[in-house]
């Protein structure tokens, strides 16, 4: 059985479900729309069986901690996702979350609330910052696991209003593509 290829991102409100189905969309992927939570709802072992399930390639899956310290719902189904032998994770989408005391996570690159691909990090609000690093409640765990690409971003509901749905949600859709784009994803 050939390794399914899965892109996480790390939010799952109602606002970020809604842009993230788009964007998955937008590049022929296939969102696991019940991964989405506020907390994540579904364990990892749940959300591997519907990956295992989807359709077709790339699998976007939506995991989220609702701020939660330590190692919450959406770190602990990344964690085993990211483990399954049988998934393949191309890269995470970084929701960040302007923690305040946070140790941040480094970041290969963002996409600015202007849809500009950026070294370094951006804030909640889309913003690039100073330094590489991005802040956010479900990305500790990602220290320790071995990902290809990371991708920053704000957050979908808060970026002046240029990720909006209607608009095709064209900056989570960005942010999908330069995951695809630095993975080397073909179909």
């Amino acid at each position: 059985m050939e390794k399914r290829k899965v892109i996480l991102v790390t939010d799952g409100d109602s606002v970020a479900m809604e842009a993230v189905q788009v964007a998955a969309r937008n590049i022929g992927g296939r969102c696991i729309s019940a991964s989405a939570g506020n907390p994540t709802l579904l364990t990892g072992e749940e959300l591997v069986e519907l990956i295992k399930q989807a359709d077709h390639d790339p699998v976007v899956v939506m995991v989220d901690d609702r701020g939660k310290k330590g190692i919450g719902p959406g770190e602990m189904a990344m964690k085993i996702i990211a483990e399954d032998e049988n998934i393949d994770v191309l890269g995470v989408v970084a929701v960040s979350s302007n923690g305040k005391d946070c140790n941040g996570l480094k970041v290969d690159c963002s996409i600015t609330k202007d849809g500009t691909v950026v070294d370094g990090a951006v804030d909640k609000y889309g913003n690039k910052l100073k330094k590489d690093k991005i802040c956010g409640d479900t990305l500790s765990v990602l220290r320790g696991m071995k990902v290809p690409v990371i991708v920053g971003m704000g957050d979908p509901g808060k970026m002046d209003f240029n990720d909006e749905i209607m608009k095709g949600a064209p900056i989570t859709t960005k942010a999908l593509k330069e995951i695809l784009k630095r993975s080397g994803y073909s179909r």
